[in-house]
């Protein structure tokens, strides 16, 4: 059997052991679930009149900061929802089952890159629930055609990638879940210093800088543009260049952790 084969196999194994987790139990995906979902209907009605006007809609209308606020809060859903990742790997590093793991006659790699399909497709499930509460409060895309759909899927899947690898790596690199999910609370709050609520122009200048070109900011407006229409610009190339970076060295620093002596 070769190599490759025997990482789809067992990979294919892990994958369906991190679903049952997930399955039976769901309260943690449930919370991180609720954070963007709380997020969007705090904004959009209790800050919305005040908030659009920082989009020039005046906050005659709040159906356009609806539409502004859902693709940062589908990037949000990624960041909160990957948390998850890191503390399961924390929690199975700590349980012994990692070691027990190295120890069987399985393909190493195999058992963090179950976590990471787990994961990714977890936040798959959680974009569609959280875009389908958008589209409950008002979200259309009615001139984005099947090709910039298509687009914004691969987008949402590439980040949700990329982050997952960052989140594995946390979790490799924390002694217990508490502490994993304590490290991979940036992945929550970068997204409230972005363009995701108000547009980075009307920032501050001297923190301007670090709201463009932080990775949240070009997905979103990648998101919006493929979405809405508005202009993407440079973003698209910003987005994707952050996405391949994250994910190779979320793939580098979790190989460096996870092949290191056991705890």
């Amino acid at each position: 059997m070769s190599a490759l084969t025997l990482l789809a196999r067992d990979s294919n194994t892990m994958l369906r052991r991190n679903l049952l987790h997930v399955r039976r139990y769901p309260s943690l995906t449930l919370n991180l679930l609720l954070t963007p979902v709380m997020m969007l209907l705090l904004f959009v009605y209790v800050f919305g009149d005040v908030m659009s006007t920082g989009i020039g809609s005046g906050g005659a209308d709040r159906s356009d900061y609806v539409a502004y606020i859902v693709p940062g809060i589908l990037l949000m859903t990624i960041g909160s929802t990957v948390i998850g990742a890191a503390v399961s790997v924390a929690t199975d590093m700590n349980e012994g089952i990692i070691a027990r793991f190295r120890t069987m006659a399985i393909h190493r790699g195999s058992v963090l890159v179950g976590h990471v399909a787990g994961s990714v497709l977890q936040v798959l499930v959680s974009l569609v629930l959280v875009g389908a509460v958008g589209v409950a409060i008002g979200f259309r895309s009615s001139d984005a055609t099947a090709l910039e759909w298509l687009a914004a899927f691969g987008l949402l899947t590439l980040f949700a990638l990329a982050l997952t690898w960052i989140a594995v790596a946390m979790g490799l690199a924390s002694p217990n879940a508490e502490a994993a999910s304590n490290m991979a609370m940036p992945l929550i709050l970068l997204p409230l210093v972005s363009s995701a609520f108000i547009p980075a122009d009307t920032m501050p200048g001297w923190f301007r800088p670090f709201a463009e070109y932080q990775p949240f900011t070009p997905a979103i407006e990648t998101l919006r543009g493929l979405l809405l229409g508005s202009e993407i610009g440079h973003n698209g190339w910003l987005a994707i260049a952050w996405c391949l970076a994250l994910s190779a060295l979320g793939h580098f620093w979790s190989k460096a952790l996870f092949d290191r002596d056991p705890r």
